[in-house]
Protein backbone atom coordinates (compact mmCIF):
# COMPACT_ATOMS: atom_id res chain seq x y z
CA UNK A 1 0.00 0.00 0.00
CA UNK A 2 1.49 3.15 -1.27
CA UNK A 3 1.32 6.36 1.82
CA UNK A 4 1.35 9.76 1.26
CA UNK A 5 2.29 12.26 3.80
CA UNK A 6 -0.42 14.16 5.64
CA UNK A 7 0.80 17.58 4.32
CA UNK A 8 0.69 16.26 0.91
CA UNK A 9 -2.99 15.37 0.89
CA UNK A 10 -3.99 18.49 2.70
CA UNK A 11 -2.43 20.35 -0.18
CA UNK A 12 -4.54 18.16 -2.51
CA UNK A 13 -7.72 18.86 -1.04
CA UNK A 14 -7.11 22.45 -0.34
CA UNK A 15 -6.43 22.79 -4.15
CA UNK A 16 -9.36 21.02 -4.93
CA UNK A 17 -11.83 22.54 -2.85
CA UNK A 18 -10.81 26.05 -4.23
CA UNK A 19 -11.01 24.86 -7.92
CA UNK A 20 -15.00 24.13 -6.69
CA UNK A 21 -15.33 26.76 -5.49
CA UNK A 22 -14.05 28.94 -8.10
CA UNK A 23 -15.91 26.77 -10.65
CA UNK A 24 -19.09 27.62 -8.96
CA UNK A 25 -21.64 29.19 -11.00
CA UNK A 26 -22.28 33.43 -9.69
CA UNK A 27 -25.80 33.86 -8.54
CA UNK A 28 -27.66 35.53 -11.12
CA UNK A 29 -28.75 38.95 -10.37
CA UNK A 30 -32.49 39.66 -10.35
CA UNK A 31 -33.97 41.85 -12.79
CA UNK A 32 -35.81 45.01 -11.30
CA UNK A 33 -39.22 44.31 -11.43
CA UNK A 34 -41.40 46.83 -13.94
CA UNK A 35 -45.01 47.67 -13.65
CA UNK A 36 -47.01 47.12 -16.40
CA UNK A 37 -48.94 50.73 -17.04
CA UNK A 38 -52.72 50.46 -16.33
CA UNK A 39 -54.90 49.52 -19.33
CA UNK A 40 -57.32 52.19 -19.59
CA UNK A 41 -60.64 50.86 -22.12
CA UNK A 42 -62.30 54.08 -23.75
CA UNK A 43 -65.97 53.27 -24.19
CA UNK A 44 -67.67 55.33 -26.50
CA UNK A 45 -69.42 56.07 -29.88
CA UNK A 46 -67.72 57.64 -33.54
CA UNK A 47 -66.42 60.77 -31.30
CA UNK A 48 -64.09 58.06 -29.19
CA UNK A 49 -63.29 56.10 -32.49
CA UNK A 50 -62.47 59.01 -33.98
CA UNK A 51 -64.55 58.77 -36.84
CA UNK A 52 -62.71 60.26 -40.57
CA UNK A 53 -59.65 60.55 -39.06
CA UNK A 54 -56.50 57.55 -38.01
CA UNK A 55 -56.25 56.03 -34.87
CA UNK A 56 -53.54 58.23 -33.71
CA UNK A 57 -55.55 61.05 -33.64
CA UNK A 58 -58.45 60.44 -32.15
CA UNK A 59 -58.71 61.70 -28.70
CA UNK A 60 -57.50 58.10 -26.71
CA UNK A 61 -54.24 57.88 -28.84
CA UNK A 62 -53.95 61.53 -27.81
CA UNK A 63 -54.33 61.41 -24.54
CA UNK A 64 -52.03 58.29 -24.17
CA UNK A 65 -49.59 59.91 -26.06
CA UNK A 66 -50.00 63.23 -23.00
CA UNK A 67 -49.84 61.35 -19.94
CA UNK A 68 -46.61 59.15 -21.16
CA UNK A 69 -44.84 62.60 -22.25
CA UNK A 70 -45.44 63.18 -18.11
CA UNK A 71 -44.01 60.04 -16.87
CA UNK A 72 -47.48 58.56 -16.36
CA UNK A 73 -47.69 55.75 -19.23
CA UNK A 74 -51.14 53.69 -19.76
CA UNK A 75 -52.70 51.21 -22.28
CA UNK A 76 -55.33 52.73 -24.49
CA UNK A 77 -57.73 50.80 -25.30
CA UNK A 78 -60.02 52.30 -27.61
CA UNK A 79 -63.13 50.75 -27.73
CA UNK A 80 -65.22 53.39 -29.80
CA UNK A 81 -67.65 52.16 -32.24
CA UNK A 82 -69.32 54.83 -34.75
CA UNK A 83 -72.84 55.01 -34.30
CA UNK A 84 -73.07 53.57 -30.81
CA UNK A 85 -75.54 54.14 -28.11
CA UNK A 86 -75.73 53.34 -24.36
CA UNK A 87 -77.51 50.52 -25.17
CA UNK A 88 -75.00 49.33 -27.64
CA UNK A 89 -72.02 50.11 -24.95
CA UNK A 90 -73.91 48.11 -22.10
CA UNK A 91 -73.79 45.08 -24.59
CA UNK A 92 -70.12 45.24 -25.32
CA UNK A 93 -69.18 45.94 -21.89
CA UNK A 94 -68.51 42.06 -21.00
CA UNK A 95 -65.64 42.20 -24.23
CA UNK A 96 -64.27 45.69 -22.82
CA UNK A 97 -63.89 44.19 -19.26
CA UNK A 98 -62.31 41.42 -20.68
CA UNK A 99 -59.07 43.66 -21.35
CA UNK A 100 -58.95 43.79 -17.30
CA UNK A 101 -58.85 47.52 -17.71
CA UNK A 102 -57.74 50.10 -14.11
CA UNK A 103 -59.65 52.50 -15.60
CA UNK A 104 -63.00 52.83 -17.92
CA UNK A 105 -64.16 56.40 -19.53
CA UNK A 106 -67.39 55.96 -20.76
CA UNK A 107 -68.12 58.62 -23.27
CA UNK A 108 -71.62 57.58 -24.46
CA UNK A 109 -74.95 58.95 -24.98
CA UNK A 110 -74.78 61.48 -28.10
CA UNK A 111 -76.65 59.17 -30.68
CA UNK A 112 -79.13 58.24 -27.93
CA UNK A 113 -79.99 61.90 -27.21
CA UNK A 114 -79.33 63.09 -31.06
CA UNK A 115 -82.73 59.80 -32.08
CA UNK A 116 -84.47 61.27 -29.05
CA UNK A 117 -84.32 58.43 -27.19
CA UNK A 118 -86.40 58.32 -24.06
CA UNK A 119 -84.05 59.95 -20.72
CA UNK A 120 -84.74 57.77 -18.57
CA UNK A 121 -83.17 54.44 -20.93
CA UNK A 122 -79.95 56.49 -21.43
CA UNK A 123 -79.29 56.99 -17.67
CA UNK A 124 -80.27 53.48 -16.75
CA UNK A 125 -78.04 52.54 -19.33
CA UNK A 126 -75.46 54.59 -17.99
CA UNK A 127 -75.86 53.80 -14.15
CA UNK A 128 -75.64 50.29 -15.23
CA UNK A 129 -72.16 50.38 -17.32
CA UNK A 130 -70.96 52.21 -14.37
CA UNK A 131 -71.69 50.42 -11.81
CA UNK A 132 -70.90 46.99 -13.52
CA UNK A 133 -67.53 48.47 -14.16
CA UNK A 134 -67.28 49.40 -10.84
CA UNK A 135 -67.91 45.74 -10.04
CA UNK A 136 -64.80 44.51 -11.37
CA UNK A 137 -62.34 46.94 -9.23
CA UNK A 138 -62.20 49.81 -12.01
CA UNK A 139 -62.82 53.39 -11.35
CA UNK A 140 -64.63 55.01 -14.32
CA UNK A 141 -64.28 58.39 -15.81
CA UNK A 142 -67.72 59.94 -17.41
CA UNK A 143 -67.81 62.08 -20.16
CA UNK A 144 -70.82 64.83 -20.35
CA UNK A 145 -72.68 65.41 -23.43
CA UNK A 146 -75.07 68.34 -24.35
CA UNK A 147 -77.40 68.19 -27.04
CA UNK A 148 -78.18 71.26 -29.23
CA UNK A 149 -81.18 73.27 -27.95
CA UNK A 150 -83.37 72.79 -31.36
CA UNK A 151 -84.31 69.51 -29.80
CA UNK A 152 -85.73 71.77 -27.39
CA UNK A 153 -85.71 73.27 -24.00
CA UNK A 154 -87.03 70.55 -21.82
CA UNK A 155 -85.34 67.48 -23.32
CA UNK A 156 -81.61 69.25 -23.82
CA UNK A 157 -82.07 70.12 -20.07
CA UNK A 158 -82.62 66.89 -18.96
CA UNK A 159 -80.15 64.88 -21.12
CA UNK A 160 -77.62 67.79 -19.76
CA UNK A 161 -78.55 66.67 -16.13
CA UNK A 162 -78.29 63.22 -16.33
CA UNK A 163 -74.29 63.36 -16.65
CA UNK A 164 -73.83 65.16 -13.22
CA UNK A 165 -76.88 63.45 -11.20
CA UNK A 166 -74.71 59.79 -12.16
CA UNK A 167 -71.25 60.98 -11.10
CA UNK A 168 -72.46 62.23 -7.87
CA UNK A 169 -74.35 59.49 -7.36
CA UNK A 170 -71.78 57.11 -8.37
CA UNK A 171 -68.67 58.45 -7.15
CA UNK A 172 -67.14 59.11 -10.23
CA UNK A 173 -65.27 62.00 -11.73
CA UNK A 174 -67.22 64.08 -14.64
CA UNK A 175 -65.76 65.57 -17.62
CA UNK A 176 -68.63 68.70 -17.67
CA UNK A 177 -68.64 68.38 -21.47
CA UNK A 178 -66.54 65.77 -23.74
CA UNK A 179 -66.55 68.59 -26.56
CA UNK A 180 -66.41 71.80 -24.57
CA UNK A 181 -64.44 74.50 -26.88
CA UNK A 182 -65.13 72.21 -29.65
CA UNK A 183 -69.05 72.12 -30.52
CA UNK A 184 -70.11 75.03 -32.45
CA UNK A 185 -66.95 75.72 -33.52
CA UNK A 186 -67.36 74.58 -37.67
CA UNK A 187 -63.19 75.19 -38.03
CA UNK A 188 -62.83 72.49 -35.58
CA UNK A 189 -65.56 70.07 -36.72
CA UNK A 190 -65.79 68.15 -40.28
CA UNK A 191 -68.33 68.99 -42.95
CA UNK A 192 -70.98 67.21 -41.51
CA UNK A 193 -70.86 69.38 -37.97
CA UNK A 194 -70.53 67.17 -35.80
CA UNK A 195 -67.46 65.16 -36.09
CA UNK A 196 -63.98 66.47 -34.12
CA UNK A 197 -61.05 67.51 -36.65
CA UNK A 198 -57.98 66.50 -35.88
CA UNK A 199 -57.70 69.89 -33.73
CA UNK A 200 -60.60 69.34 -32.33
CA UNK A 201 -59.93 66.30 -30.89
CA UNK A 202 -56.80 67.73 -29.49
CA UNK A 203 -58.94 69.92 -27.78
CA UNK A 204 -61.54 66.89 -26.46
CA UNK A 205 -58.00 65.27 -25.46
CA UNK A 206 -57.19 68.34 -23.12
CA UNK A 207 -60.59 68.70 -21.91
CA UNK A 208 -59.91 64.27 -20.60
CA UNK A 209 -56.55 64.56 -19.95
CA UNK A 210 -56.46 65.98 -16.39
CA UNK A 211 -59.17 63.63 -14.84
CA UNK A 212 -57.83 60.78 -16.52
CA UNK A 213 -54.22 61.50 -15.29
CA UNK A 214 -55.78 61.21 -11.50
CA UNK A 215 -57.29 58.79 -12.00
CA UNK A 216 -53.78 56.61 -13.27
CA UNK A 217 -52.16 58.50 -10.21
CA UNK A 218 -54.11 56.07 -8.00
CA UNK A 219 -54.85 53.08 -10.26
CA UNK A 220 -52.84 50.26 -9.14
CA UNK A 221 -50.29 48.30 -12.24
CA UNK A 222 -52.13 46.21 -14.48
CA UNK A 223 -53.16 43.07 -12.69
CA UNK A 224 -52.38 44.61 -9.10
CA UNK A 225 -48.75 43.42 -9.57
CA UNK A 226 -45.37 44.37 -9.89
CA UNK A 227 -44.10 41.78 -12.74
CA UNK A 228 -40.51 40.76 -13.01
CA UNK A 229 -38.96 40.47 -16.81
Amino acid sequence: MLYRPLAVVASVTAVAVGFAVAQAPATPTPAPPVETPPVVVFLGDSLTAGFGLAAEEAFPALVAAALAARGTPIRAINAGVSGDTTAGGLRRLDWALKNRPQVVVVALGANDGLRGQPLRSIEDNLRAIVERAQATGAKVLLGGMLMPPNYGGEYASGFAAIYPRLAKQLGVPLVPFLLEGVAGHPELNQPDGIHPTAEGQRIVARNVEPYLAELVAAAPAAGGVKVGR
